[in-house]
């Protein structure tokens, strides 16, 4: 039950998988040490989603951006979740690669994030530039290079906003058009 005196969630509603695709952002992993995908990629299908596609990229704004342009113009990709390139190193441009590409910004995921964050990684939260937003009707949010950090995502957002029974609101409804 919420605060506004409502249920959270309304199993009388179908589940509706969502079409994802996972990109991980880094110049040292390959698909054996890319571990954030895979989370990423375990954690959606075990709730019932479709991976699209997992690709990896360097972590090059171009590539990056050329990677979640293409899947936010295909009708088979609902969800883009990217992993890595979220710090504030040189290298990291996951944030300015695709925030250009947003129709509009979703400012709350990422301090929600950071909120969620503190429990384990204290003051050090302030260095995730965790970011989303949409695009064609296509959610994109770019979470930091760690397993751990894509399960605090996975875990306090995204497992409730890509679910259409989710209420009083969520994310999934805007991939879906409905």
């Amino acid at each position: 039950m919420s605060r506004y005196g409502t249920e959270m969630t309304q199993p009388h509603r179908p589940f509706k998988p969502l079409a994802i695709a996972i990109l991980t952002v880094s110049d040292t992993r390959d698909p054996s040490t890319d571990h954030s995908g895979s989370t990423l990629a375990e954690l959606a299908t075990t709730a019932g989603h479709r991976l699209v596609e997992q690709r990896i990229v360097i972590d090059d704004r171009y590539a990056i951006r050329e990677a979640v342009s293409t899947w936010i113009a295909s009708d088979a990709v609902q969800v883009v979740l990217a992993t890595g390139g979220t710090g504030f190193t040189q290298r990291d441009v996951t944030p300015e690669a695709v925030r250009v590409l947003f129709d509009r910004e979703i400012p709350g995921f990422g301090e929600l994030f950071r909120q969620l964050s503190y429990a384990n990684v204290g003051t050090s939260t302030l260095q995730s530039r965790v970011v989303a937003g949409v695009a064609n009707q296509t959610l994109v949010a770019a979470l930091p290079g760690s397993p751990g950090a894509c399960r605090d995502a996975w875990n306090g957002i995204l497992s409730e906003q890509l679910d259409v029974r989710h209420r009083p609101c969520n994310l999934a409804e805007l991939a879906i058009g409905a």
